[in-house]
């Protein structure tokens, strides 16, 4: 069974990419996520504040891509980002 998750692509008011994530994040749709990131241009903000869960699957998916990705996250991921090294390789943000 797959998890809950919505991605929806846009553009910042800079014109930046924007990839917004609601749901959950795990090994059942982090494969949709990879294609999102893949198929999206950089720089990239990519908005987890709307993500409830976020497993190792979800983790791994973002770590090829932290170079050119600002993180916009809830104060629920932040510990899940920095016990992961994540947050020290990319810009993150709170919501």
């Amino acid at each position: 069974m797959t998890t809950h998750l919505t991605l929806t692509h846009g553009r910042r008011p800079d014109g930046t990419a924007l990839l917004t994530a609601v749901g959950e994040i795990d090994m059942s749709n982090a494969g949709e996520l990879a294609a999102a990131l893949t198929g999206t241009a950089a720089p990239l903000v990519l908005d987890l504040s709307g993500v409830e869960y976020l497993d190792s699957a979800g983790l791994s998916v973002l770590f090829p891509h932290a170079e050119r990705l600002q993180l916009i996250t809830n104060p629920l991921l932040v510990p899940v980002l920095t016990i992961s090294g994540l947050l020290d390789l990319t810009t993150v943000h709170g919501e």
